[in-house]
């Protein structure tokens, strides 16, 4: 492949890197920044790919944000890549806080006793005994045996599907003022970026109408 890297980089280097990126979180940001600024379309159509990503993070579907916070702008006539980029909202110093976000919200609204704003002992033992099941199940396939899903079924009620209801106001409110802080932002960086742009071209047509016309004067009479 044309851009494979030659060297293959060890598990615990792209593990390492996946927590914190070469060159540190804020280079990271910066750089998404930077790229967000640069991509084309409207400054609302940007922002709108942007809330799409932002939304998308606090929904419990790991290792689906890519895909769903592209279908998501899409329907929103918002721009694909600001939606992509922007679903690094979503990183291992963000994943605990905005899970624990979405829980106690779905909880709430569910009428469930929540999490007492940590990662307690039960929601540990959910993820295990849906872990143990999943496992279970998955071995019934080769070997036989009944496929048990108590402790998937209790994950479910307890974690999954309270954490996709709670999920859905804090992602609204997370992508409205994403979308707010972003338009205005973007609109001034594309303004300053033509008005550079014009003054590049104008310093161009004047250097070549100084130069044509120092030819004309260089020129000899006839």
């Amino acid at each position: 492949m044309v851009f494979k890297r030659r060297d293959a980089r060890p598990l615990p280097e792209v593990l390492k890197h996946w927590v914190y990126p070469r060159g540190g979180w804020g280079r990271a940001i910066r750089y998404i920044r930077h790229r967000l600024h640069r991509l084309p379309g409207t400054p609302e159509s940007i922002a709108r790919g942007v809330f799409a990503g932002a939304f998308v993070v606090f929904t419990p579907f790991y290792g689906l944000h890519f895909v769903l916070a592209a279908i998501l702008a899409r329907l929103m006539r918002g721009n694909i890549l600001a939606a992509l980029l922007s679903t690094f909202i979503g990183n291992p110093l963000t994943y605990v806080p905005i899970a624990l976000i979405s829980l106690e919200t779905g909880h709430f609204l569910l009428g469930g006793p929540g999490t007492g704003g940590r990662i307690g002992q039960g929601l540990g033992q959910a993820f295990a005994g849906a872990w143990s099941d999943l496992q279970h199940n998955v071995l019934t396939i080769f070997v036989g045996g009944e496929a048990n899903w108590d402790e998937l079924f209790a994950f479910y009620d307890a974690v999954f599907f309270p954490f996709m209801i709670g999920s859905i106001i804090p992602g609204i409110i997370s992508g409205l003022i994403c979308y707010y802080l972003s338009v205005p932002v973007i609109r001034a960086y594309q303004q300053r970026r033509i008005a550079k742009l014009r003054a590049k071209v104008e310093k161009l047509k004047a250097q070549a109408q100084a130069q044509a016309e120092r030819a004309g004067d260089a020129r000899p009479p006839s």
